[in-house]
């Protein structure tokens, strides 16, 4: 069975891709909005829900926890930054986590592919150092989860009898992103779920095979995930039309100074995005139904499954049969695009048999009455 997780747009969300500036977010990344979305993806049978990390966002942990009592099902994949924190106090963090969500935990360590943004972090390490620190950050936190007492001694870490009050149930699993070579082995070695940025099947298809051999190599299995945009419309005429909605609304001066920018990052994963298109409008369609067309002005995934809901759920059956077994989907705005792809996509899905039936009060006819009678919880006076 396919997993299939939302976005919690904890930057600010809006009808563009454009993410700041006048144009930018006009929805602002309020508890009460990220609720509605969470919310959303809950009640429509979503997995769980990706929650970003760095300084143009609230913190992952705070508000996943914000949201637990506000949701019934949803699991939160919480993104941090290993080395910003101790591993010990992280081990600490998931297992309080675990216990108030009733195990709703699930964790995306992101090691850092801008200098810039580590910098203001107060992490100097280079690319090559910070992969070889989560190595050891993981270790550790899988050693305090143990419940027994954890010492361990490396480069970049040094404890003593670490404990975290009870060992998480279950131990959440680790969810990893990065194409170097440095982070092909840290995955390889350490985690559970590999992810991808939402490339062609052309690209994806040697790395997940080169990883599978890496993970083999150490005795270990990997899963893997991709991370993609989508608009997806009862009509495929529909679903382009956004596309060329969010095109009118980029400047060619905005698009020329993002490209700038992110040509200038360390990580290779976003170097092979920018490959996409080059910077220019007039190829943004890289395979059929994806569009790179965000990559113009964002950084990290830049490409959207576009098209009816039959055409993209026959893209994310390809995707699955390359082997990719977990989807974190997102879209603009992403309480709407929740419901089109809910409404739209997801019955296409359990009816091939890639994703299991809703179960309880979610098998109601899910939309905004279904959605207001789950949650409906502002009192009367």
């Amino acid at each position: 069975m396919l997993k299939l997780h939302w976005f919690l747009p904890t930057s600010g969300d809006s009808r563009t891709v454009i993410p700041l500036g006048e144009d930018g977010h006009q929805r602002p990344p309020t508890l009460d909005y990220i609720a509605q979305v969470a919310q959303a993806a809950d009640v429509l049978g979503f997995d769980g829900a990706l929650t970003p990390t760095g300084t143009s966002c609230e913190d992952s942990w705070i508000m996943c926890a914000a949201l637990i009592p506000l949701t019934r099902n949803l699991k939160f994949l919480v993104a941090f930054r290993p080395g910003i924190v101790s591993p010990t106090l992280a081990a600490q963090q998931a297992a309080t986590f675990q216990r108030i969500s009733n195990g709703r935990l699930l964790l995306n360590i992101v090691t850092g592919g801008n200098d810039s943004e580590q910098r203001s972090y107060g992490d100097w390490l280079s690319h090559d150092e910070r992969y070889e620190r989560c190595a050891e950050f993981i270790q550790v936190m899988r050693g305090v989860w143990t419940g027994t007492g954890f010492t361990f001694e490396g480069k970049h870490y040094r404890v003593e009898d670490a404990t975290a009050t009870e060992p998480p149930e279950p131990t959440p699993p680790l969810y990893f992103g990065g194409s170097s070579p440095a982070a092909e082995e840290v995955a390889a070695k350490h985690l559970d779920v590999a992810l991808n940025w939402g490339e062609p099947p052309s690209m994806v298809r040697e790395r997940l095979d080169r990883l599978r051999q890496k993970a083999a190599d150490q005795g270990r299995e990997l899963r893997f995930g991709i991370r993609l945009h989508v608009i997806t419309r009862d009509r495929a005429q529909d679903a382009w039309a956004e596309t060329e909605r969010f095109l009118e609304q980029l400047d060619d001066d905005t698009v020329a100074e993002v490209q700038g920018t992110l040509s200038l990052s360390a990580a290779v994963g976003q170097q092979r995005m920018l490959s996409l298109h080059g910077g220019s409008r007039d190829k943004l369609v890289v395979a059929p139904n994806l569009w790179a067309g965000i990559g113009l002005v964002r950084g990290g995934a830049g490409t959207a499954l576009v098209g009816s809901h039959e055409e993209v759920a026959d893209r994310i059956q390809e995707y699955h049969e390359l082997g990719f077994d977990e989807f974190i989907l997102s879209g603009h705005p992403h309480l709407e695009e929740a419901y089109w792809f809910g409404e739209g996509v997801m019955p296409i899905l359990r009816k091939r048999g890639l994703i299991p039936e809703l179960e309880g009060a979610g098998a109601r006819k899910v939309g905004q009455h279904a959605f207001l009678a789950l949650y409906a919880t502002k009192p009367k006076v």
